[in-house]
């Protein structure tokens, strides 16, 4: 009686698993069947000249094509962890708002009624953006164990809801709230929730960013051994990702740089979005787990040398250029080249 009955429990167990991956893959192939139609929208945008593109599509197309592969892959395989399945449903909102939004451009701006629905899809990507900051921070705050840090997590678990619900109806009734749609307006806005809009937003972010990254401290103190080592992946991942928006936004949007600045910036980014789910995927599947502190070490080396580097090489040119200034009356390009030389005689060895 006892054999049959644990026989029967793995057989109701694998194909529980079974169930599972297809319904994970399921959700994979559809956010990037989502992936490929808005793409193939944005090839329609982009020929009519006078059409505004969107102006996320690259990030929202890199996010989805990460998060829910990783997503799919991990709740394939451990399908009690819901951080796998919270990703799988954050590369599908991801998707959903790219498809949304290019949808919207294609039928109110570069052909205007040609398809249908166009306002009800400029109506969703206008409020889509909470719910993807909601599964984003729920799937930080249950990283790596699936479960909460401890009890006393529960109210940031339950903010991040409320925030959710609100963020939604605020964005949904709001005028501005369709970001990077140009001139697209959410057709459901009314004029006096576009400032409830903005400081929900910017408070919900703020807020729910800040505590969760204070609940994987709070993790990474009291873990050891594997743990500590999953969250060292998640640290990496994240700092990669910040540096990525810090250079692309934060210090474009802060002082005036150069337009090679704001490019570099903006291809740092691109390079980095995907740096969060992977790093989740490796430290969730136990992929050359160790191998992150190596990692680090190489980062901080080679990331201090080529600051090193950067900064002595333009503080040479603006010196020289000084220089050269002061003793022939205009700039010259051998400021530049006497830089270049030197950087390279110090550092060649």
């Amino acid at each position: 009686m006892t054999e049959g009955t644990g026989e029967e429990g793995q057989v109701v167990g694998r194909l529980n698993g079974r169930t599972s991956a297809r319904l994970a893959w399921f959700v994979c192939v559809l956010s990037l069947g989502l992936t490929a139609l808005s793409l193939l929208l944005l090839s329609r945008n982009l020929s009519h000249p006078d059409t505004h593109i969107y102006d996320y599509w690259l990030e929202n197309t890199i996010a989805a094509l990460s998060y829910a592969p990783v997503g799919a892959l991990i709740a394939s395989r451990s399908p009690a962890n819901p951080v796998g399945w919270l990703m799988c449903l954050l590369g599908l909102a991801f998707s959903i708002s790219h498809f949304s939004s290019q949808y919207a451009i294609y039928t109110l701006l570069a052909q205007p009624n040609s398809l249908s629905a166009g306002e009800a899809l400029a109506w969703i990507s206008s409020w889509i953006l909470p719910p993807i900051i909601g599964l984003q921070v729920f799937a930080f705050l249950l990283f790596p164990t699936g479960r909460l840090p401890s009890s006393g997590w529960r109210w940031l678990a339950w903010l991040t809801m409320a925030c959710v619900v609100v963020g939604v109806v605020s964005s949904a009734f709001s005028v501005e709230a369709n970001a990077g749609l140009g001139p697209v307006q959410n057709p459901r806005g009314i004029r006096g929730f576009s400032n409830i809009y903005v400081v929900v937003l910017s408070f919900m972010s703020t807020l729910l960013y800040v505590a969760v990254a204070s609940s994987l401290v709070v993790r990474l103190r009291r873990a050891r051994g594997v743990e500590r080592q999953q969250i060292k992946w998640f640290a990496y991942g994240a700092g990669a990702t910040i540096s990525g928006i810090t250079l692309a936004y934060v210090i474009p949007n802060t002082i005036d740089v150069p337009s090679w600045f704001e490019r570099a910036g903006f291809v740092v980014l691109i390079a980095t979005t995907a740096a969060i789910p992977v790093s989740i995927g490796i430290a969730i599947l136990r992929y050359r787990l160790y191998d992150i502190d190596l990692l680090i070490n190489r980062t901080l080396v080679y990331g201090a040398l080529t600051a090193t580097l950067v900064a002595l090489y333009f503080g040479g040119i603006v010196v020289l250029q000084s220089v050269f200034v002061s003793l022939t009356g205009q700039q010259s390009t051998l400021a530049v080249v006497a830089s270049t030389l030197l950087i390279a005689a110090v550092f060649t060895p």
